[in-house]
């Protein structure tokens, strides 16, 4: 059995909170302006079925939270446990999710990785993912920071 395999991907449940936002900030994930536990409260708003969990031995070991506006479908802190990684998990929840949204009617995944994040890239390269030619903006409409 892969590490993969042991591995039970389910929905996001209130009381994961704590282990997730721990697993995010070993991850490196977390930003002083992105409150992660606002984060999830926006999350379970909309599409609450989309935030995903990996879930082995009694402890949350992998997320990804996914999302879909009619047009494309979004995929956001995707994360594995820095311990736990190449072992499949990564694989299995964006396997997970990209079946969820396909089940929707989503045509395309978008997502956004930090520039200097190489493994993070190569990952998704794996998977299929590459580049578009865009230029991504954004801009806060709500500030988290203290």
């Amino acid at each position: 059995m892969t590490a993969s395999q042991a591995m039970v991907i389910r929905p996001y449940a209130p009381a994961d909170e704590a282990a997730v936002v721990a697993l995010w900030e070993r991850c490196g994930l977390t930003r002083p302006w992105n409150d992660p536990r606002k984060d999830i409260a926006r999350k379970l708003r909309r599409d609450s079925d989309l935030f995903l969990v990996g879930w082995e031995n009694g402890f949350v070991v992998a997320t990804a939270m996914g999302g879909y506006e009619g047009h494309r479908g979004w995929v956001n802190y995707l994360a594995v446990d820095p311990r736990r990684r190449r072992g499949g998990r990564g694989r299995a929840l964006m396997a997970a999710l990209e079946e969820r949204l396909l089940a929707r009617g989503c045509p395309k995944i978008n997502l956004q990785i930090r520039a200097a994040n190489d493994s993070a890239v190569a990952f998704y390269r794996r998977l299929g993912y590459a580049p578009d030619d865009v230029v991504c903006m954004g801009k806060r409409l709500e500030r988290d920071e203290p």
